[in-house]
């Protein structure tokens, strides 16, 4: 099954018919639109039902993270052997892609259908492990506070016609900073082996390494954590512009993030987040709501997609 995004920041009419006819050119494939937020999830739920051997998925972040959550159910639910299971696919269509570029797919689509079909062609699969929160499964991470402020704004922006480019994102998450009538309510982190973190006015869990991009550049809030790691976790207990700026600074130059308003573990367990009151959150760049109390965990091997090899 193919599924593609009309509403994915770079996708094109064009591009979609080229990618569909040339996978058909080789498999049987079924090729279906989404038209409403949530039906990603609900094609994904079909494909699983009805055997597919994989889900391609053309379209940001988003829209790989629906169809995640319909092919494998809620995490709730009974575990499914991923052998069971479509693998899955993307070819990038949005703004930041990070899902699949921290999988090795290239940002061109071009490039990345290419890789696919060779990867399809040979039935390669590679299990990766995937974080959960509020019953919902999420591919690379999920914030609470600042973060999530800016997420929120850029969907506000997206609502009004502007495209999510990497220098609005940037504009964006510098003036949330520099704005004083923006102030995130603090909240407490917890994790295994650690006295509570009080005060956190924004924090990151994280799947993966590469938080996001900043165009070609990856940016590491935790550079420990992989596919085949536990959870990352970055809270921040300052928003003052001057120490964050350098902390950023460090972020975009690739050097190890830290700061003593910084705590950061690459590799836990478990994350929960208390806020005294209703704070912004996201997933995987997708806003979510105002929520008080957040439990993150984490399951391994539990998603097979169809990517290049783990570099050793």
């Amino acid at each position: 099954m193919l599924i593609t995004n009309p509403f994915a920041t770079f996708t094109t009419p064009e591009g979609r018919d080229a990618l569909a006819n040339t996978l058909d050119s080789r498999f049987q494939v079924d090729v279906e639109h989404t038209t409403h937020r949530g039906h990603a999830g609900e094609l994904g739920a079909r494909a699983a039902a009805e055997g597919y051997d994989a889900v391609v998925v053309h379209g940001g972040d988003g829209s790989v993270n629906e169809a995640t959550n319909g092919i494998l159910g809620a995490p709730d639910r009974p575990r499914r052997n991923p052998a069971d299971l479509p693998a899955l696919g993307v070819v990038p269509g949005g703004s930041a892609n990070v899902f699949a570029r921290a999988l090795g797919i290239d940002r061109d689509p071009l490039t990345a259908t290419a890789q696919l079909m060779t990867l399809l062609d040979q039935r390669s699969r590679r299990s990766i492990s995937l974080g959960h929160t509020l019953n919902r499964w999420f591919l690379f991470n999920a914030g609470m506070g600042m973060d999530a402020i800016v997420v929120r704004q850029m969907e506000e922006l997206r609502a009004k016609g502007k495209k999510a480019t990497a220098g609005l994102y940037f504009r964006t998450t510098l003036g949330a900073f520099f704005k004083p009538s923006i102030t995130p309510p603090a909240f407490t982190v917890e994790v295994p082996d650690h006295e509570p973190i009080e005060g956190v006015r924004f924090g990151f869990v994280s799947n993966t390494g590469p938080w996001t991009y900043f165009g070609t550049r990856e940016i590491r809030t935790n550079p420990g954590t992989s596919f085949d790691t536990g959870l990352g976790i970055f809270a921040a207990t300052s928003i003052a512009v001057p120490r964050n700026l350098v902390l950023g600074g460090r972020l975009i130059a690739g050097t190890e993030p830290k700061a003593s308003h910084l705590y950061r573990n690459d590799d836990v367990e478990w994350v929960r987040f208390t806020s005294p009151e209703p704070a912004d959150v996201q997933m995987d760049g997708d806003y979510l709501g105002l929520y008080q109390n957040l439990e993150f965990g984490y399951r391994r091997a539990v998603l097979d997609v169809a990517a290049p090899a783990k570099a050793d």
